[in-house]
């Protein structure tokens, strides 16, 4: 069978899987805001002087944490006194985030939800980002929340994590702006939600829950480090925390968060299908499709044979995909077919394996060859399938003469017996 040489060992394999299992649950069923966030995630075990010093260095402002009851529940409260109202302008605010000495992993990500909240105004106002005298976003109490929240994420070493997000709640009725009276969400929210992929809705109270700087907060990280969830995942949880909010609308108004670990089967992964029935192309054309939509980003596609009306030979396409493709790639499903409409199918969920590559180097007719093998993997490592990239093997058998099949069984072989000896 020849000699291995290993380039990926079990240790690091489970390791890295065991970390994958690790999520971070956001319910904003009662919306969002800065403070709540940061709230929530003091509850979950974040440093408060680390957090109070971050926001206080980074903003002219005071906090103070409290414990507090909301209805029956027991939250913490994040109030930000700031010391002076005036209003900054986005260039000046990335200045002043650049100059507050923060952390290299907290800064990029501070100002990312800066950027996310100045081009909601940007785009709501008509206005270039440069020339925005800002609005929510332009105050020391904005950037503090900003600063908090991540500072807050980071310190409980969630960036490996999973972050999964509930649907959002965002109230009802109007909100008092600069701009007088208008509908919830108030317009530069609604401009953040329209940009991101979370989900949410009217209710259930007739209060603004949620607030530019929260839904910038939760557009940025959840898109960043995880995804949106319309229910909650199979999952062990560990600890809850609460973030309380300034609002009384008749029920709590908090941000819950919960930590825990995905159940040990299969990870969730929340998918889409885009589906369109087509008569009038041919096979390369097809064959074509199916490559470009995998280049740009399809996670799988399938061709069925189908009979259409009037006995017309024809195809059934189906695209899986995430949702933030989905535009992008029935476009693209148009623009190749001729198509005039593409069905999106909702789908609740996929069950995966928690996959990695491993090389192995196999001696194949008399020289070593390195072959990519794929394992997969439970939530807790515990090892389901092992497969040699078949691509790889074909090669190697047109240069030695051997059989594909014997090669991606040896190398297979091989990726097992390490994986069960170490």
């Amino acid at each position: 069978m020849g000699t291995y040489k290993y380039f990926s060992n079990k240790t690091d394999l489970v390791s890295n899987m065991d970390m994958t299992s690790r999520v971070l649950v956001l319910d904003p069923f009662s919306g969002a805001s800065g403070d709540m966030f940061i709230g929530s995630l003091l509850g979950l075990g974040a440093n408060k002087k680390l957090v109070k010093e971050a926001m206080e260095s980074a903003a002219d402002v005071t906090v103070n944490i409290l414990e507090v009851k909301q209805g029956l529940l027991s939250a913490i409260k994040v109030e930000v006194v700031q010391h002076s109202d005036t209003r900054q302008i986005y260039a000046r605010m990335v200045e002043q985030i650049e100059s507050a000495g923060l952390p290299r992993h907290v800064e990029p990500d501070v100002l990312g939800i800066l950027e996310l909240m100045g081009n909601a105004e940007s785009r709501v106002h008509g206005t270039p980002l440069d020339e925005l005298h800002l609005h929510e976003m332009g105050q020391q109490d904005a950037v503090a929340d900003i600063v908090g929240a991540v500072s807050a994420f980071h310190n409980l070493e969630l960036p490996r994590s999973r972050v999964l997000c509930m649907p959002v709640s965002v109230g009802g009725g109007y909100v008092d702006t600069a701009h007088g009276l208008l509908p919830v969400p108030a317009p530069a929210t609604l401009s953040i939600l329209d940009s991101s992929n979370l989900v949410w809705r009217g209710g259930p109270v007739e209060h603004e829950l949620l607030t530019p700087t929260g839904a910038a907060i939760l557009a940025y990280l959840v898109k960043k480090y995880g995804s949106t969830c319309p229910e909650y995942p199979l999952m062990t949880s560990s600890v809850t925390g609460y973030g309380a909010g300034s609002r009384d609308t008749g029920m709590p108004n908090v941000l819950r968060s919960m930590l825990g670990e995905l159940d040990a089967g299969l990870a969730i992964d929340h998918v889409e299908m885009l589906e369109t029935n087509v008569d009038d192309v041919t096979g390369e054309i097809v064959g074509y499709l199916i490559q470009e939509l995998m280049d740009d980003g399809a996670l799988d596609v399938s061709v069925i044979p189908a009979t259409m009306k009037k006995g017309r030979s024809g195809f059934l396409i189906k695209v899986v995909c995430r949702s933030e493709d989905t535009n992008r790639l029935a476009y693209k499903i148009i623009a190749v077919t001729g198509s005039l409409g593409v069905r999106l199918i909702p789908v609740k969920h996929r069950l995966t394996a928690l996959r990695r590559m491993m090389d192995i180097e196999i001696q194949a007719a008399g020289r070593p060859y390195q072959i990519p093998v794929k394992v997969g993997c439970d939530n807790k490592g515990n090892l389901i399938n092992i497969s040699a990239e078949f691509e790889d093997c074909r090669r190697i058998a047109q240069k030695t003469g051997l059989q594909v099949k014997d090669l991606m069984r040896r190398a297979e072989e091989a990726a097992r017996i390490h994986l069960d000896t170490e």
